[in-house]
């Protein structure tokens, strides 16, 4: 097992661990309270620069061991975890070649949303789900709150071609007692180009895809350029989805929303079928991202459930269970209603057709 050494952030002022806070968008120190900006940070060597963020280039080494810059304790990682917390002083570990290389990424989106936004959006869970169990939401239920940036592909592709089809007018009159209708078939031909900026394709394999589909969009007009200085105070995973196969996912959208809208213009037909599609999808280019989002882990009942946020917008979301008895309950609300509701009509009937 090769030995490395983590990075961490001292507060410029008192030497202590220092976090990102995403509340003020500055980093502050929780000892003696002194804030920075990033530009601070980096004139005390404390983030960093254009030139040290890239990393080494061609490092592609995955390391297992690593030694802890605050207390000296070892910190062990798998291959795709780019920072974790040191378990003995809680300092965060940033494992930077886990980061550099190919494994660089150029851009972040730095958390808005704390940790107690997402226990109060778990809280509100409640509201509207009248089938959820009532102790379900209680914070005695949450296993793990973890703030994590998630590996993101974000791709600007062109969409150019032409799109052939087949489309239908239909018309109907009558003259007298004669109901006619006419059908027309027309050639229909469309062609033109799109542009797609910042399409989002999940860079890693460990979380499910379905889950982050979810909370997007993130607004991307709040990506800055990344420095490991905005890992401090939460975990991180680099890559394990290659950008040529996380492209052809990034086509696939492209390609569909091209569609739709060239089928928009078609709306004045009915029956449309396409002969021909001759739309190439070509990537213009391509950022790696990490994007924030937050993971609650809950156990009820022996299960355990995943929820997450949106560390930027708060979108949340998650699997929830659903009451045994307050299902029973509501079944047999509805049918009593039901049985009133018929033996009422029946009843009216009934004096109907005595009198």
């Amino acid at each position: 097992m090769r030995k490395n050494k983590a990075l961490d952030h001292k507060c410029p002022a008192c030497m202590a661990p220092i976090h990102f806070n995403p509340t003020l968008e500055k980093w502050k120190c929780e000892y003696c309270e002194s804030e920075f900006t990033l530009e601070e940070l980096q004139k005390f060597n404390n983030a960093s620069s254009e030139k040290n963020n890239e990393g080494g280039k061609g490092d592609d080494t995955a390391y297992d061991s690593y030694r802890c810059s605050d207390c000296g304790a070892e910190i062990i990682a798998d291959e795709n975890t780019a920072a974790t917390f040191c378990l003995y002083c809680g300092n965060t570990a940033i494992l930077k070649n886990k980061l550099s290389g190919k494994f660089a990424p150029t851009k972040v989106i730095p958390f808005k949303k704390v940790k107690e936004d997402a226990v109060l959006a778990f809280k509100g869970l409640q509201k509207g789900r009248p089938l959820l169990p009532k102790d379900f939401v209680s914070i005695k239920n949450i296993e793990k709150i973890t703030g994590l940036y998630i590996p993101f592909w974000l791709f600007d592709v062109n969409a150019d071609g032409d799109v052939e089809a087949i489309g239908k007018r239909i018309t109907n009159w009558r003259v007298g007692d004669t109901h006619y209708t006419k059908t027309d078939t027309y050639n229909l031909v469309r062609s033109g180009s799109m542009k797609y900026h910042l399409i989002p394709v999940d860079g890693s394999k460990r979380f499910d895809d379905a889950i982050m589909n979810t909370i997007e969009p993130f607004n991307y007009n709040e990506l800055v350029t990344y420095n490991h200085a905005y890992l401090s105070g939460f975990l991180a995973e680099k890559y394990d989805f290659e950008s040529k196969d996380a492209f052809e996912i990034a086509k696939k959208r492209a390609l569909q929303s091209t569609m739709d809208e060239v089928k928009k213009t078609m709306n004045r037909y009915t029956g449309v079928v396409v002969k021909k599609n001759n739309l190439d999808i070509k990537e213009e280019k391509c950022d790696y991202a990490l994007l924030p989002v937050w993971m609650v882990n809950v156990k009820y009942n022996g299960k355990y459930y995943l929820f997450a946020m949106n560390g930027q917008t708060g979108e949340f979301i998650g699997d929830m269970p659903i009451s045994k008895g307050k299902v029973l309950a509501y079944s047999i609300a509805i049918f009593i209603i039901c049985m009133l509701l018929f033996i009422g009509i029946s009843y009216l009937i009934y004096i109907g057709g005595a009198a």
